[in-house]
């Protein structure tokens, strides 16, 4: 199985979460998204440790079992499928969410999120944490 952790999942997995190392540990391997990156890039450059932070970030992004995810047209035509679904149903959620869920689906990768509105995309497999 493969994991695609969300932001507030990764956070989570760096002050030593124990339900989402677990499921890192049981994944065969870890896709992370460029959008997740960007927001996690954003919010390093909002705080005083950007360096270290970065650091922790390219270390993780290092390992034998994690794949960085770019954006493709693939995943413009999964965001552009997805977003116009859930508007359709009156169900939207954040732009970045969409990508993100866009990127588990072309991968297909579990989604790891404390966001309970991913629940809204059709398809997704995904896995709502708890704190």
């Amino acid at each position: 199985m493969k994991v695609l952790l969300d932001t507030n999942a990764y956070s989570a997995l760096g002050r030593g979460d124990a339900a989402v190392a677990e499921s890192v540990r049981r994944a065969q391997s870890v896709v992370f998204s460029v959008v997740v990156a960007g927001e996690l890039l954003h919010g390093f450059r909002a705080g005083s440790r950007y360096r270290k932070n970065l650091a922790t970030l390219e270390d993780f992004l290092d390992q034998s079992f994690v794949e960085f995810l770019p954006v493709t047209f693939a995943t413009a035509d999964r965001f552009a499928r997805i977003a116009a679904d859930l508007r359709r149903r009156g169900t939207p959620i954040p732009s970045n969410d969409i990508w993100i869920a866009a990127h588990a689906m072309e991968s297909g990768a579990e989604l790891l999120s404390f966001d309970a509105h991913f629940g809204s995309v059709e398809g997704l497999a995904f896995a709502q944490l708890t704190h």
